[in-house]
């Protein structure tokens, strides 16, 4: 390399750092446009009535009568109409909450405020990433300071294609925003590493086809896991309506905004059952990279193991629902248990474990 390309690189390298550092600054702004929209949002009228129409009151009586006048001044009694939003057997017939901005003019505005600033963090990191592999003239992907940014933004992407897609999904924002910080944090702390070039193994396509792919079902992985910590709470608040006990004001305030319990386990189960099947290419695809580097398909290496045992763990979940019926807090805890598998196979692994993977150090 010629002095001039390396000053170059050097300068992309440069760049690189300051977009990613750039992009942390306006997560944060997002981060406190998120907390905005929770604390000015409140519970829309739209939401109370669904709640009143439901059949009880704070008190945990039902809902009166509605009284009609016929013809001739005569007058009949019936029952208040039930709302019925959810039919799945084993479920409550709750309606999803309004959200964070709860249906008010202000918190929706901080709300769109705060994705705005997000889509423009994820632009301003993306660059980031972008200017990383061009440093490097090669995929971003070679240490875990370069997985890690990739990770972050793909997880961002991909929340943003959600809401681009009309899908219910704003309530994940202050949760995505808030990890995305702390992930990029731990990166550039303490997993920071200059730009280099790649051992001779790695220079194979097999590393845009295998990285890539896993640090996507990584990023929709936790989407999903975010899903369901957030299943297990709301959960939690509706038995506690459900036994007539009265939650904490500030509880309730946040729980109730919440889609239900029902959506929240559906919506976690179908973005794993989504991204289940690209996470079984990328193992397949990493023995077939491993023949081709170290003339083995498989060899029992820790990164290799954990990556099963994840697949498995992921396989036991799915398997689960379909054949057992395993709905709700069971299943939430095994893909919590699945998930923490792939959070252990990335940074356990790689820090604590050799293995034919840690050639490039952090």
């Amino acid at each position: 390399m010629t002095p001039l390309a390396a000053a170059a690189n050097e300068n992309l390298a440069e760049i690189s750092n300051y977009l990613i550092y750039s992009s942390m600054a306006v997560y944060m702004f997002a981060f406190f446009a998120h907390i905005a929209e929770w604390t000015f949002g409140s519970r829309s009228k739209v939401g109370r009535t669904a709640a009143a129409l439901t059949g009880a009151d704070a008190a945990g009586a039902a809902a009166p009568a509605v009284q009609v006048r016929g013809k001739g001044g005569a007058t009949a009694v019936l029952d208040r109409p039930k709302v019925t939003t959810r039919s799945a057997a084993g479920t409550r017939d709750v309606p999803d909450g309004p959200g964070a901005a709860g249906g008010t003019v202000q918190g929706d505005l901080y709300g769109r405020i705060a994705i705005s600033l997000t889509a423009l963090a994820f632009l301003v990191e993306a660059a980031g990433v972008v200017a990383r592999a061009l440093s490097v003239q090669r995929a971003p992907w070679g240490n875990m300071y370069e997985f890690s940014i990739t990770f972050s933004t793909v997880a961002v992407g991909a929340y943003l294609v959600l809401l681009a897609l009309k899908k219910n999904v704003r309530w994940l924002g202050l949760i995505l925003v808030t990890t995305v910080l702390l992930d990029l944090g731990i990166a550039v702390t303490w997993l920071y590493t200059d730009s280099d070039q790649l051992v001779p193994a790695l220079h194979s396509y097999w590393l845009w086809i295998h990285v890539s792919t896993a640090i996507f079902c990584g990023a929709v992985f936790y989407i999903g896991a975010a899903g369901a910590v957030l299943y297990l709470f709301r959960d939690s608040y509706e038995s506690q309506l459900e036994a007539v006990r009265t939650p904490g004001k500030f509880r309730s305030s946040v729980l109730e905004r919440l889609p239900s319990a029902a959506s929240l386990d559906k919506f976690s189960y179908r973005i794993n059952a989504a991204v289940f099947p690209l996470w079984t290419f990328t193992i397949i695809a990493g023995a077939i990279w491993a023949g081709d580097a170290w003339g083995r398909y498989w060899g029992w290496d820790p990164k290799e193991v954990w990556s099963f045992v994840t697949w498995v763990a992921y396989a036991c979940y799915l398997h689960a629902r379909a054949t057992a019926g395993w709905k709700g807090r069971k299943a939430a805890y095994l893909a919590l248990f699945a998930f923490a598998c792939w959070i252990w196979n990335y940074y356990g692994v790689n820090i604590l474990l050799s293995g034919k993977h840690s050639y490039a150090g952090v």
